[in-house]
């Protein structure tokens, strides 16, 4: 879902976002153009949606796919340990904004 599709549905969410501007892999790629987005329900902490812009994004989704696939809750995501330096720790860090806790921002 959306952002905008959940607040329609009448639900409340949580959205975290994080842009690759400070993600220190995109940074040595020079490839920072892009952010990931988040929408997890927020009497659930069920991960709703997930939105990715920019560079081997392609090569990310699947990580929140899968996620969504196994109703993984924010907890279990903030939890999850995403490699440095990778792309993908912009995934957590964004789960971690959605929650006031994003390390790089």
């Amino acid at each position: 879902m959306t952002e905008h599709q959940a607040r329609e549905a009448g639900r409340s969410v949580r959205i975290g976002k994080f842009p690759f501007s400070a993600n220190g892999k995109a940074i040595a790629l020079g490839e920072t153009g892009g952010f990931v987005k988040v929408v997890f329900d927020d009497a659930t902490g069920e991960l709703i949606g997930a939105h990715m812009v920019g560079e081997e994004v392609t090569e990310m989704i699947q990580g929140y796919t899968v996620a969504t696939e196994l109703e993984t809750t924010e907890a279990e995501l903030m939890h999850t340990i995403f490699p440095h330096p990778t792309q993908s720790e912009a995934m957590h860090e964004a789960v971690l904004s959605a929650y006031g806790r994003a390390l790089h921002f």
